[in-house]
């Protein structure tokens, strides 16, 4: 079972998995921090200083007038933190569009399948048949 399990590890697609996962998870974490560092501090500067981690509706519990949403949550409040399905949604789009850029690009680089053998036309074919049952 060991033996299997090593011959499964070394395989080549296996180990490839493995780096593109790892390289996702750090990718995922730049393009959280552009999110939360850049972008979001730019839609806020032009909502007029609109913080949208914090935005979020109380569905139930009480909580103070202009608690945050952690404070919400600890006051044991049921919240919707629509403000953070905002920023994963906006996380989401980036990833999104920069593996459709490296999928397109790659398209680009790799040759074109070979063409598919010519075969006989179906009239050929047909030809073919006719003239075997001719004899």
């Amino acid at each position: 079972m060991l033996s299997e399990f090593k011959a499964f590890i070394a395989r080549g697609n296996v180990l490839d998995l493995a780096v593109g996962v790892i390289i996702g998870a750090a990718f995922g974490k730049i393009v959280s921090s552009l999110t939360d560092d850049v972008i979001m501090p730019a839609i806020g500067f032009i909502t007029g200083g609109v913080d949208f981690s914090n935005k979020y509706t109380v569905l139930a519990g009480e909580v103070p007038a202009g608690a945050t949403l952690a404070a919400a949550k600890a006051a044991g409040a049921t919240v919707i933190a629509w403000g953070s399905f905002v920023t994963a949604v906006i996380n989401f789009l980036i990833l999104a569009f920069v593996i459709f850029l490296i999928v397109r690009q790659a398209n680009k680089l790799m040759p074109p399948p070979p063409a598919a053998p010519a075969g006989p036309s179906e009239v050929e074919l047909l030809a073919e048949i006719r003239d075997a049952l001719k004899k």
